[in-house]
């Protein structure tokens, strides 16, 4: 073969490897004429995915629907894609499940609350991102937690999400039968996140596991709910377990975003702001005011992460 061929060759193939696509693990998807994103009021059949969102490189989501709008209209001002004042359009307007908004390369979705609402959102996003042909995509979860041993505030950069026993996995049922899947999360991808922090400097960050849980109350070793056979002593001691296990913050979401972003071959990072310290009590006591400026805090770090990959900083 020529030198000229084979270099050509070799040019193709190192350009091709730097594209990484949306992996679907479901060989049924292939022989569907159309695929019906009920949740999002969107379909391959009545929507142009390629042309809507083939340009799509990095994915927001988070539990709010008001959250996800306010992150839209930010980063479109981060970006200077946005005009003052401008409205965005939510883009499953024709559902009440979720929203979502989109400006230049990004992507801002709700999932609402807890493990089974992320999972159906997730699904219908995964399948959304292959048929619009996007690749290197990147998929962040932004949202708010429960801390331990950390001031309220401070934010939490997921290493690995683990269940309620601090194991590093995911478990459902499926056809009758217990499937555990891995719940880690992209190393590289949570060092530079916390390398933006540091160029930010604005708030205290730090790497650590999460745990996910089935439930607010109970499930996260609160006093306040409506049900509690425990005592304070057995709520203490459970927390200092977690918390000496590596655990730093409890959320409802982040091991199944993990599990089903690594079956997809999505790159991923969980980030949150922590609302309190569970060591501390479990009522959100903070001011409005306060909160709101806690919630802020994941969106400007990965807004920054994403100025920074587009050159902007």
């Amino acid at each position: 073969m020529a030198p000229g061929i084979s270099n050509e060759k070799k040019t193709e193939d190192e350009q091709s490897s730097k594209e990484n696509f949306i992996h679907l693990c479901n060989p049924h998807l292939e022989k569907m004429e159309e695929d019906i994103l009920y949740h999002f009021a969107l379909g391959t059949g009545t929507h142009d995915f390629p042309a809507l969102f083939g340009d799509v490189k990095f994915v927001c989501v988070g539990g709010s629907p008001s959250r996800m709008k306010a992150f839209i209209t930010y980063i479109a001002e981060e970006l200077g894609l946005g005009s003052p004042g401008y409205e965005y359009p939510n883009i499953c307007a024709g559902t009440d499940r979720y929203a979502m908004y989109k400006v230049g390369p990004v992507l801002s979705v709700s999932h609402g609350m807890g493990i089974p609402s992320i999972s159906i959102m997730l699904h219908e996003l995964i399948k959304l991102l292959h048929h619009a042909k996007c690749s290197n995509v990147t998929i962040i979860r932004i949202g708010t937690s429960g801390g331990i041993g950390l001031e309220p505030g401070s934010v939490v950069i997921t290493r690995q999400s683990v269940d309620a026993t601090f194991k590093p996995q995911f478990e459902q049922v499926i056809l009758g039968k217990t499937v555990i899947r891995s719940t880690d999360l992209d190393e590289q991808l949570a060092k530079e996140l916390m390398q933006c922090s540091k160029e930010i400097n604005q708030f205290n960050t730090v790497i650590g596991s999460t745990m996910c849980t089935l439930d607010f109350y109970e499930g996260q070793g609160r006093l306040d709910g409506a049900i509690c056979l425990y005592t304070e002593e057995e709520k203490l001691q459970y927390l200092k377990e977690a918390y000496d296990s590596g655990v730093r913050n409890i959320e409802m979401e982040s091991s199944v975003f993990a599990a089903m972003c690594n079956l997809s071959g999505v790159k991923a990072a969980v980030v949150c702001v922590t609302l309190l310290n569970r060591l501390r009590g479990d009522q959100i006591s903070s001011s409005h005011d306060i909160l709101v400026e806690y919630q802020q805090r994941p969106q400007r770090l990965v807004g920054y992460f994403i100025k920074k990959r587009l050159g902007k900083v």
